[in-house]
């Protein structure tokens, strides 16, 4: 039946689509509003990123029910990088973001992203949530946050205590607490009353709260979306010379492509559609993103929150995502003053709660106990993250992903495989790297040195040039004079050393 429907229309999933369309879009719109103004720049900017995502990429090949928008996991970036460099600049670092995501796209990288150890990926997140946490606890209270992670979290004390003597903090932070509570209780909720999204339901019933009760809370500025859109001009591009700069072009590029990427992944087990395509998905998140540098809007992730609403949602095709982008679209011209409610403790909530979502509790636990080694490189990544900034916490997680993966492939076994009065023949088996050269040393060194020792090589995956010196100049310290030199053959390679 399914079938004969198909061939007899234009679009035969349109009413799921449409369905779709409108329960990403509740979800979307407090995350826009939320991220951009947790990201230090006018609310318009996240909405222009969402509508972007929806009729730019959205229209693009990759991923079909993956959804894009400005994402909570780059919210700290885009706060650091407009703060060192100024808004002007953040559509020069969205720009050249995008540009160098459809090279890679094109040059067929994106495939190359999922070699990432999920350990960084979910220590980067862990990272981001962290220090996203703690600085909208301080938005909540209506206090101003430091600015570095470390004097986030050191600072929450203080936070408390200056909370504790105004009244105003107080209201401000019981308004962010109350939002936190409903959208975890929303979820418990039975299904016909889920079917409204629990971010979108806490943001109008603390709107509505605080305009009946006249709260003293701070609430989003409103500016209009043309007013919003800040195009970079001629002089911005000078900043590209500077390597912090493109230290901050490279992280986005890094986080951006990897979150959306992984995010794919996710989706693809939500469904039983067509899979992603990642070069291509690539392409399109680098699409997006040069229309949002253009513009001067918050840079584009693909985003799991909103895409397995999507699918959860219903949706067939990727009309859900472009239909989504209308709605943003058409709700931020018709009804732009409508932002001008909505309180920030509320967002900061919504923040805290995605934030906490972000911190993967359970997987560190279980690589805890089946993979130390994966759980010290998680937990490192988010320190670092937190410490120094975002930049170099995942270069220092990758960095001790790939020291990681190198020890755990020098895997090296010293066998005695005959022990008699005239002669002792060892075997080494594995990879021989200099990362295990002083075991390899530690090993031969205790052999008894009274005898000639023949040691058989051919056991060995991978000889690097420093074991190999190292285990000639071991024969020749223990070889009498006159002794044959090392002899090596193409089916065994063997080191003779007689005292």
């Amino acid at each position: 039946m399914r079938a004969a429907v198909d061939r007899g229309t234009k679009f035969p999933y349109l009413r799921q689509d449409f369905a779709a369309s409108l329960v990403v879009f509740l979800v979307a719109l407090p995350l826009c509003v939320g991220v951009a103004v947790a990201s230090g720049v006018p609310a318009e900017l996240g909405l222009i990123t969402g509508i972007v995502g929806g009729l730019v990429t959205g229209l693009m090949r990759g991923s079909s029910l993956q959804v894009s928008g400005p994402a909570a996991g780059l919210t700290v970036l885009v706060f650091e990088a407009v703060q060192t460099f100024g808004l002007p600049a953040l559509g020069v670092i969205v720009l050249t973001t995008g540009l160098l995501q459809l090279a890679m796209g094109a040059l067929k990288l994106g495939r190359w992203f999922r070699a990432i150890s999920v350990s960084v990926v979910e220590g980067m997140l862990a990272g981001i949530g962290l220090v996203l946490i703690a600085g909208q606890l301080y938005a909540a209270a209506g206090i101003e946050a430091p600015l570095t992670g470390t004097g986030k979290i050191t600072g929450l004390p203080g936070l408390l205590a200056e909370a504790a003597s105004s009244a105003a903090a107080l209201t401000s932070l019981a308004l962010g607490a109350g939002t936190i509570v409903l959208v975890v209780v929303w979820n418990r909720m039975p299904k016909r009353v889920r079917a409204v999204p629990g971010a979108l339901a806490a943001v109008v019933l603390a709107t509505a709260v605080s305009l009946v009760f006249g709260l003293p809370v701070a609430t989003v500025r409103v500016q209009g979306l043309l007013d919003a859109v800040q195009v970079p001009g001629p002089g911005e591009f000078g900043a590209l010379a500077g390597l912090g700069l493109l230290g901050t072009v490279a992280a986005f590029t890094l986080i951006a492509s990897a979150e959306s990427l992984f995010s794919a992944a996710a989706v693809d087990r939500l469904h039983d559609g067509p899979r992603t395509q990642y070069d291509k998905e690539l392409m399109a998140q680098g699409a997006g993103n040069t229309v949002c540098g253009v513009l001067g809007a918050l840079p584009m992730t693909a985003v799991i929150v909103r895409s397995s609403a999507n699918v959860q949602a219903g949706a067939r095709t990727k009309a859900s995502r472009v239909l989504h982008g209308v709605w943003l679209l058409l709700f931020a011209a018709l009804l732009p003053s409508a932002l001008g409610l909505i309180p920030l403790p509320a967002l900061a909530g919504i923040l805290i709660h995605a934030g906490w979502k972000l911190i993967p509790l359970r997987a560190v636990m279980t690589l805890w106990r089946e993979h130390r080694g994966e759980a010290l490189i998680l937990v490192v990544t988010a320190v670092a993250i937190v410490t120094v900034n975002m930049f170099e916490g995942v270069l220092t997680g990758l960095a001790l992903s790939v020291a990681k993966a190198a020890w755990d492939a020098s895997h090296i076994r010293l066998e005695v495989v005959d022990r008699s009065d005239d002669r002792i023949r060892a075997r080494l088996s594995g990879n021989a790297t200099f990362l295990r050269l002083p075991k390899i040393l530690d090993s031969l060194e205790a052999l008894p040195d009274d005898r000639p020792i023949a040691l058989d090589l051919s056991g060995l995956h991978h000889l690097d040039h420093a074991c190999r010196t190292a285990l000639e100049n071991w024969a020749e310290r223990h070889s009498a004079s006159g002794t044959e030199p090392v002899r090596l053959t193409r089916t065994e390679e063997a080191v003779t050393a007689a005292p």
